[in-house]
């Protein structure tokens, strides 16, 4: 026997194994695991940078953003057609080594994969049908693969956006609590009312399950890291920074108990952080410049001088604020960097409509109820 079809069907097994197993990994196993040969890991390596490197070229923010929002969802589907594009090509091998038509001369490769694509789709339309043995048994093993393959797909896609959706939940509730872009110094600010305590535990409460819900999910399936939020201006990442920013801002404060919440939601979301963006940045990268500038510092005091809220002045509080934002912000400067987030500023320069305050009929409103529009109405 040559040594070719028996190279030609080793390929095709080989093929069939590594994408069931890398499907099997990333569809039905909801955890992190060792893995030598990834495809998964190596598609989203390479098409993102990809479509990372034509974003880059866009000047416009919202143009941008608008650019890489469609990368999550079309992503996921080139890897499904990739899967099953792979098995029909891994079939399609083992029946050029086995000429899976007897007493005929060997088809095409072209005829092959034609055969292979209509099994694997259970098309059965019959033009072209093996007959031995062996090419019998490799199509009805390639027709269940397939209908398990598509069934399988149908309820991967409900789960993923069922966790994109529970994700974006706490961002969009975070456009009120801590404004647009979300800052730790609007939090602090908008929380601070007599009831004020009681209010900032129950919010500390809802992030610590919120960051504990985006760690599972995003090691579950690190694809959800590339769906963008509905507005430009929020994002995963940006809500968990503020997040992390908040609760730093509260336990650099003397006197804080080391079983607070604002130290328990600090601890979940910096897990968050740091486990997320060892799957995409696995490397050291250098820290970029600081967030929090010497202005910046000074603009949160003033902001927070005539609230429950307001910060220390003395330089432990402000030593105590640098040893905890070495602990996040050089993982946030690097996830932030890779995926092309825009991080938050602890507090804006200038005051900010939140989105729930702008639409697009607010002018046309503005003027229809103005004194002058009401009184050429009347007449």
């Amino acid at each position: 026997m040559s040594i070719a079809p028996l190279l030609t069907g080793a390929s095709g097994v080989a093929l069939i194994l590594i994408i069931i197993w890398d499907a099997f990994e990333t569809i039905l196993v909801p955890r992190r695991i060792g893995r030598r040969v990834r495809l998964t890991r190596y598609f989203y390596m390479i098409s993102w940078r990809m479509w990372r490197a034509v974003a880059l070229f866009i000047r416009r923010p919202q143009r941008r953003e608008g650019f890489l929002g469609f990368y999550g969802p079309l992503s996921l589907i080139v890897l499904l057609f990739c899967w099953a594009a792979g098995l029909i090509l891994g079939f399609a091998l083992l029946a050029l080594a086995t000429n899976s038509r007897a007493g005929a001369a060997p088809d095409p490769f072209g005829v092959l994969i034609y055969m292979s694509g209509e099994t694997f789709f259970t098309l059965g339309f019959g033009d072209i049908t093996p007959t031995t043995v062996v090419g019998r048994f490799l199509a009805v093993l390639e027709a269940g693969l397939g209908f398990g393959f598509l069934g399988t797909v149908v309820g991967y896609l409900p789960t993923m956006y069922a966790a994109f959706a529970q994700r974006e939940i706490e961002i969009s509730l975070m456009d009120a609590r801590a404004g647009s872009p979300p800052t730790a110094t609007e939090f602090l600010r908008r929380i601070a009312p007599a009831d004020g305590n009681q209010r900032c535990h129950d919010q500390l409460a809802a992030w610590e399950r919120w960051s504990a819900q985006l760690l599972e999910t995003h090691i579950s399936y690190p694809q959800l890291a590339y769906y963008r939020s509905q507005h430009s201006n929020q994002s995963w990442l940006a809500t968990l920074t503020t997040v992390l920013d908040s609760t730093s801002l509260l336990l650099a404060r003397p006197g804080v108990p080391a079983t607070s919440q604002a130290q328990l939601t600090f601890a979940m979301a910096r897990h968050a952080l740091v486990d997320v963006t060892q799957i995409f940045v696995p490397r050291f990268m250098p820290a970029a410049r600081g967030r929090l500038a010497v202005d910046d510092m000074l603009r949160m005091r003033a902001q927070l001088a005539d609230s429950a809220m307001q910060l220390p002045t003395d330089s432990e509080f402000e030593a105590g604020l640098a040893a905890l934002r070495l602990m996040y912000e050089p993982y946030a400067q690097a996830l932030g960097a890779y995926l092309l987030f825009e991080l938050p500023p602890w507090v804006h320069a200038q005051p900010r409509r939140d989105n729930w305050q702008g639409g697009p009929w607010d002018k046309l409103l503005s003027a229809r109820s103005s004194p002058t529009h009401r009184s050429d109405e009347h007449f």
